[in-house]
């Protein structure tokens, strides 16, 4: 039997622990995935890049027409009080802690109709745990990715609980000992099932558009900066699957990974085979901006 940890959360105005969290089975979030989520991560204690998180945040609930529960300052409240308790329940300062904030809004409890019900109150959950960071080998060899089409529904760019795609994709990649499953849709880069995914050819940087088939990562801005910071060359345009596979250097980023070099697409190399210069000098930069939250 998996038994939940006995992790300190939030839920609906109050501090619990996972085993404790109880919700309605008329919640919409557990009959039709009518919710959005956010992932906040937290390095030495410090929330990091936290107005980005809840802007984005604050677009999928618009999108959905979910109002928001909270303010920034009501969120950045409880995420910190979290924090805090995290760490306590694990004998640390807070300071001390690096930690992965989940939190998730769904419309609320009505019975099943799949018309979106007025005036309910919207249902509020955040968790956190350990962050987890990548292994030093994958860090120092990079990883391998596979391909697949991008059989998701068109409104990617809503950071939505509905995620049943997202699960498909990455157990194509889980199943190939793979990390990681790079989508197209009609013949260009989407994203990977948990990531965005960036290509590097001449020594720039080259991601694809911020429209409805992706979701914009908060790296999207991230890695813009580094590039502006470093003399980069940066670039948002459609980037072919034959792109993809020719690319000098090809890059996974997310809360947890950061940023990544893929080194095998489809059992082949990517480049040299090897992390490049590009993903070595924005991960630098990455931890730059870390230090500095």
């Amino acid at each position: 039997m998996n038994t939940l940890p006995d992790l300190p959360c939030y839920l609906n105005g109050e501090y619990t622990t996972l085993p404790n969290a109880k919700i309605s089975v008329m919640d919409r979030g557990f009959i039709f995935g009518d919710g959005i989520y956010e992932v906040v991560p937290v390095y030495a204690g410090r929330l990091f890049r936290f107005d980005h998180h809840m802007a984005r945040l604050e677009r999928s609930l618009k999108e959905c027409r979910i109002p928001n529960p909270h303010s920034r300052a009501e969120w950045a409240g409880i995420i910190g009080s979290l924090v805090t308790r995290y760490a306590a329940s694990q004998g640390i300062q807070a300071e001390a802690s690096d930690q992965l904030i989940y939190l998730q809004i769904t419309r609320g409890v009505a019975l099943r109709d799949h018309v979106m019900p007025a005036d309910i109150t919207p249902t509020v959950f955040v968790m956190t745990n350990a962050m987890k960071p990548v292994p030093a080998e994958q860090r120092s060899q990079g990883v391998a990715c596979v391909t697949a089409d991008d059989f998701r529904w068109e409104k990617a760019h809503i950071k939505s609980t509905s995620l049943l795609g997202a699960v498909f994709a990455r157990q194509i990649s889980f199943d190939a000992g793979a990390m990681e499953t790079v989508m197209f849709r009609d013949g260009w880069l989407s994203e990977a099932a948990a990531c965005n995914v960036w290509i590097v050819k001449d020594g720039s940087v080259i991601g694809t558009p911020k429209d409805n088939l992706v979701l914009e990562g908060i790296r999207y801005g991230l890695i813009e900066e580094i590039c502006r910071a470093q003399g980069i060359g940066f670039e948002l345009r459609r980037i072919s699957r034959a792109e993809v596979l020719g690319a000098d250097e090809v890059l996974l980023t997310s809360a947890t990974k950061e940023v990544l070099a893929v080194t095998r697409l489809d059992g082949l190399p990517v480049g040299t085979g090897q992390p490049g210069p590009v993903y070595v000098r924005l991960y630098e930069g990455y931890q730059q901006a870390k230090a500095a939250t």
